[in-house]
């Protein structure tokens, strides 16, 4: 099966690009979140494909005032990954790791955006994702992540809203593998789905560096991914593999309040913390979403727009346990101090024993 994304060196294997290892499971995905510097706007866009599948589908979210309004597309691809269009949702690179621009054609939304991300700085190669359930493979991806600078035009309803690169920042990564997508395999791991994930990952945006941070911890805190990297605009990017998390929680809840990060390396020490503010919620995207879940098959072409009120969403309820939190960040680093802005995303679903989590997704803070 050739297609158009055979005339890119691209291949893996011995197969046409339309043919992508022997798992299911197998996803390609772009995401990127952005901020007004007021914090008055926060956006996001996912964008995955499925080449096992035969789905490709996307999303677009923006948060304002305390109302998220999503659209989500979907269709099938025929096994065509060169096409970058799902409905009214497009993706054009314009120029590999620097620039993309993100279309959200007028659609029977109030929402509608065409925005183009500068990069910051080169990406960022997190460490290689790999968790197993007994013998099968629960997760096994690559993701690169990069801070940007957005320009353009986002419409909600009958505004205009001019977006600057000077001071609208974000972050943007693409990852691919294998994560569970599409339907709900029939039959599960004989000793059952993954009962606990701790996941916590931390970008943010200074005016003259990027940072990051992130973790998965195991029940006990343990730490099975964890890795941080600080970055001067143009300059040295600094790595640390490790890292102390101080945690302060919303009270009985498990989202977090503030959080710091303490980077030990062989470059020194420095601190990110982050104080949260308003959240975003990633099912919005089609993360954890019981319909509109990646990969999900709703036939030759799908479209959903939906508002919701965020102030009515329980952190208890499993629609809204994954998030984002836009958040004011501070760097200590080389014995300066910066202010910026980035997010701090969670998802914390059974025990993690340093923070008092118990199974399932109990309130921690009774």
């Amino acid at each position: 099966m050739i297609t158009r994304a055979d005339e890119y060196p691209f291949h893996q294997t011995s197969e046409p690009m339309a043919f992508a290892g022997t798992d299911r499971n197998f996803y390609d995905r772009f995401f990127f979140n952005g901020y007004t510097p007021d914090g008055d706007i926060f956006f996001a866009i996912a964008f995955g494909l499925y080449p096992q599948l035969g789905i490709m589908d996307g999303a677009v979210c923006i948060l304002k005032d305390g109302k998220q309004h999503n659209v989500r597309v979907s269709r099938r691809m025929n096994g065509d990954r060169s096409d970058l269009k799902v409905g009214p949702l497009s993706i054009e690179i314009l120029e590999p790791l620097s620039r993309s621009r993100i279309i959200l054609a007028p659609c029977d939304s109030e929402i509608s955006l065409d925005l183009t991300f500068h990069v910051r700085h080169p990406p960022v190669e997190e460490p290689r994702f790999t968790r197993r359930i007994g013998t099968r493979a629960f997760m096994d991806y690559t993701r690169m992540t990069q801070n940007v600078a957005w320009s353009g035009t986002i419409h909600l309803g009958d505004q205009q809203i001019s977006i600057k690169a000077e001071e609208t920042f974000g972050t943007r990564d693409r990852s691919w593998g294998i994560r569970p997508v599409g339907a709900s395999e029939p039959q599960p791991p004989r000793d059952g789905n993954l009962k606990q994930f701790f996941w916590l990952w931390n970008p943010c945006n200074f005016e003259d560096y990027v940072a990051f941070s992130h973790t998965n911890d195991d029940a006990f805190g343990r730490p099975w991914n964890r890795r941080a990297a600080i970055q001067k605009i143009g300059g040295k990017l600094y790595e640390f593999d490790d890292v102390e998390y101080d945690y302060q929680w919303v009270e009985k809840t498990r989202r977090i309040k503030s959080v710091s990060a303490l980077l030990k390396g062989d470059t020194g020490e420095a601190t990110i913390s982050f104080t949260t503010g308003p959240l975003f919620y990633m099912s919005g995207l089609g993360y954890t979403h019981p319909v509109w879940g990646h990969g999900r098959d709703h036939g030759e072409e799908a479209f959903q727009y939906d508002v919701i009120a965020t102030d009515e969403c329980q952190p208890t309820d499993p629609l809204y346990l994954h998030i984002q939190a836009l958040a004011k960040a501070k760097l200590v680093f080389n014995g300066v101090e910066r202010e910026g802005m980035g997010v701090v995303e969670q998802l914390f679903i059974g025990p993690h024993e340093p923070t008092g989590m118990a199974e399932g997704v109990a309130l921690i803070r009774e």
